[in-house]
């Protein structure tokens, strides 16, 4: 970074006290508080419409629950049960969802990075399980173990990236029966904040809640006290929940564990192809597993999400950052609100490369965010393709936005007090002077503005003068400069051996079936 850029990095009140290193300067960690009222386009019989569509799915229509376990549940708490389909009232549903926290905290083994979920907090997490890594110097290839690493170092590193979310890219040289248990001690020794883990089958999943708990520290009956760590789970649209992310789900509740339940509805291939209708099938599916988790651990923390966009319809493609997005990520937060649950919604796009589109569909997808009242914000940083490519160049480009977000949120850019309104400077500059002189501008002027670590504010020629490089570029070399000098988080040694001697023990014992 060029000498006078470096200077420029100031910017902000919260500068005084960043982590940011050699690489960059960059805030400081913060819980967001949104201050924003949401946009919602619904009124309120708009959102009786949806409740009441949902009400009849699930009354009427029904949910198939390919889990024998959940169907026992449901049979015994009344519901009708048809097979593999369940049917369940209105009044059943909204009891259990009734007994749902609208708030909660999740805190990791470093409790500094302890995260309230809920109110209006805004989280933002890294890009999760695209199976392919894309960046300037290697094109397109499929994860791979180093790749993984690198993306945990930057979640680690970057302070507007609050939580460790699925795998930020699938290392497929890692065969899947053990792969969850060195990519989960590479998140637990890398990072010390919030981390995901898959609902994919009971040993995985239990596996991971014992890491999580080691890498604490923490007795069984602390990490059964309160929330420690998260999975997410998916519908599988339309009308369908599986086994193997239920019986997580399950698990996870009965441990005091936070589930977020995401339906994937695509509007015209797996949703109704109008917004409306794919926002209410979103909503039963969720509400069904909710009710579901409510039943079994009563007052387990759950959240709600939204994954409803649209497909290209010529090509069938399913596309991110649309308008139809936008829309139906507000709706679904009128819906989350209506409930009194969190909100999970997402920060995607459909471009291939890191390039305008990339980012235009990424700042769609912020922004509903923003408008929605989300609290999670999955794939928040990274997402390429769909969400089958992970790149670092993205990665780096979206931290950027979300610093930016970050600053949008912080109170003192509309302040109104007498020193912000500042009528005896305007008076003192008068009409032939300026400003940057002045008493006021010299107090204030390393923290005024936002001030970018990626983004290049220089003319044309300058840029041009200095090599002409562009954005994708830049954020190559920031992210291999981060790379180069990042440094874990410490770790007791002891928790450490521990967690190596549990993923050697795992890795004798096979760790997690599988057909191959």
């Amino acid at each position: 970074m060029p000498e006078e850029r470096r200077k420029r990095a100031g910017g902000r009140a919260g500068h005084a006290r960043r982590a940011g290193t050699r690489a960059i300067e960059q805030m400081a960690w913060r819980i967001p508080v949104n201050p924003d009222r949401p946009v919602e386009p619904l009124d309120e019989e708009g959102v009786q419409a949806i409740h009441r569509g949902a009400m009849r799915i699930l009354g009427e229509i029904g949910i198939r629950f390919l889990n024998d376990e959940a169907l026992g549940i449901f049979r015994q708490a009344g519901c009708r049960v048809d097979g593999d389909t369940v049917r369940m009232a209105e009044d059943f549903v909204m009891e259990m969802v009734g007994r749902a926290p609208a708030e909660f905290t999740i805190t990791p083994r470093n409790p500094d990075r302890a995260l309230p979920i809920g109110g209006r907090h805004i989280l933002f997490g890294n890009v999760s399980s695209p199976p392919n890594y894309w960046d300037i110097e290697r094109g397109k290839i499929p994860g791979f173990m180093e790749g993984f690493r690198d993306f945990i170092k930057l979640t680690q590193y970057f302070n507007c990236i609050h939580f460790a979310g699925g795998y930020p890219v699938e290392p497929i040289d890692i065969h899947p029966s053990v792969r969850h248990l060195d990519c989960l001690y590479e998140k637990l020794t890398l990072t010390d904040k919030v981390c995901h883990a898959y609902s994919l089958g009971r040993e995985r999943i239990e596996d991971a809640m014992e890491m999580v708990r080691i890498a604490g520290g923490l007795s069984h009956e602390a990490f059964r006290a309160s929330p420690r760590m998260f999975t997410n789970i998916n519908s599988v649209s339309p009308l369908k929940h599986d086994f193997p992310m239920i019986d997580g789900a399950l698990r996870l509740a009965r441990a005091g564990q936070v589930v977020i339940v995401t339906p994937f509805t695509l509007a015209g291939a797996m949703a109704p192809v109008t917004m409306a209708g794919a926002v209410t099938l979103s909503i039963a599916e969720a509400l069904a597993a909710i009710a579901l988790i409510q039943h079994v651990a009563p007052g387990a923390p759950v959240a709600i999400g939204t994954f409803t966009s649209n497909v290209d319809m010529k090509s069938g493609a399913p596309a991110f950052g649309t308008p139809e997005y936008m829309r139906a990520t507000q709706m679904t937060g009128q819906m989350a609100r209506f409930y009194r649950l969190p909100l999970r919604s997402s920060g995607v796009c459909a471009a291939n490369v890191p390039d305008g589109q990339a980012m235009w569909e990424t700042c769609n997808s912020l922004w509903a965010a923003m408008q929605s009242g989300t609290n999670v914000v999955y794939h928040a940083a990274g997402w390429l393709e769909g969400g089958l490519i992970a790149s670092p160049e993205k990665f780096v480009m979206d931290c950027e936005v979300l610093q930016m977000l970050q600053r949008y949120m912080e109170p003192e850019v509309w302040a109104t007090g007498a020193d912000a309104i500042a009528i005896e400077t305007i008076a003192e500059v008068g009409a032939e002077g300026h400003y940057f002189g002045c008493q006021h501008t010299q107090d204030r002027y390393a923290t005024a503005f936002y001030a970018p670590f990626v983004s290049d504010w220089r003319n044309y020629e300058a840029w041009q003068l200095d090599g002409a490089v562009w954005t994708a570029e830049r954020a190559h070399r920031v992210a291999k400069a981060i790379l180069a000098e990042f440094e874990p988080p410490p770790m007791e040694e002891a928790r450490r051996e521990e967690l190596a001697d549990f993923v050697a023990r795992r890795k004798a014992e096979g760790g997690a079936p599988t057909d191959f």
